[in-house]
């Protein structure tokens, strides 16, 4: 096991017991009706935070956030974590708890859309034209490796592995990949030069100062990148709704439009 690879693995159980620490002190004793607690993809954290802040002023009500890949999330909804909102990086994680009766009935939307990006180390820019057959080997070097989300379990990585192999270089990026556990820790292995690219969404390239975007994947690589939104049965409270609603509003939409996100159009 390379050096790169012992890193991962120690940042995935370091994290697996922080989530888990983290679950534990979110969840301890009973939740109040006006506490929402509000289970959103990693990308999200900036932007989230600050429009959470907002309407906890304006309400007086308190919102508990916990940020992860959309995978552990949905699992944890699975496995009986009380959230009351689940905001998810794609669709397939929202359809997972869809499919399994547990989102409340009317209350998904599509939330926002991003666009996913090449990074690399601020220190080392490049501009890279991310057409078929691109030189991947040559942007990576001899011993070079490419920093994502595990497309086994992580939205980015998904988006990724999707539009490597439509560009028609996933074959070697497979074999080279740092698969992390969250779109901000394959940020994370860029920004301190561990690897000298990976592939993140544009938000995340934007709040960070020690990577540059090298190339933005083109739309007709991937599927279009979603973050549904959707109250969990049971736990719909009014505060959940009035969050909800909020998190859907203008106010709210200039926040996400000054991360990068784009704002889905409201169908009410």
């Amino acid at each position: 096991m390379n050096p790169i690879q012992m890193s991962v693995l120690r940042r995935v159980r370091v994290a697996g017991l922080a989530t888990v620490t983290a679950l534990a002190a979110l969840f301890a004793g009973t939740a109040r009706a006006d506490e929402v607690v509000v289970f959103a993809a990693a990308s999200l954290a900036d932007a989230l935070q600050e429009v959470t802040q907002a309407w906890s002023k304006e309400t007086g009500h308190t919102v508990k956030t916990s940020f992860a890949a959309s995978s552990t999330l949905a699992r944890q909804i699975e496995n009986g974590a009380p959230a009351n909102v689940f905001i998810s990086a794609d669709e397939a994680w929202m359809d997972y708890l869809v499919q399994r009766k547990l989102t409340a009935n009317g209350t998904r939307v599509d939330l926002l859309g991003n666009r996913l990006v090449l990074v690399v180390p601020a220190d080392r820019p490049k501009q890279v034209e991310l057409r078929p057959g691109f030189d991947l080997a040559g942007l990576l070097g001899a011993d070079g490796r490419l920093a994502t989300g595990d497309p086994a379990h992580v939205p980015v990585g998904r988006y990724a592995q999707e539009a490597l192999t439509r560009l028609g270089v996933w074959d070697l990026a497979q074999a080279r990949l740092v698969r992390a556990d969250s779109v901000r820790s394959a940020l994370v292995f860029v920004e301190r030069g561990e690897v000298p690219a990976g592939i993140v969404y544009e938000t995340d390239a934007a709040i960070s100062k020690k990577v540059s975007i090298a190339g933005v994947f083109p739309a007709s690589s991937h599927p279009p990148i979603v973050y549904p939104m959707a109250l969990m049965q049971g736990h719909e409270t009014p505060a959940a709704r009035s969050l909800q609603a909020w998190l859907a509003g203008d106010r709210a939409a200039q926040v996400f439009r000054r991360y990068g996100f784009t704002v889905k159009p409201s169908k009410s």
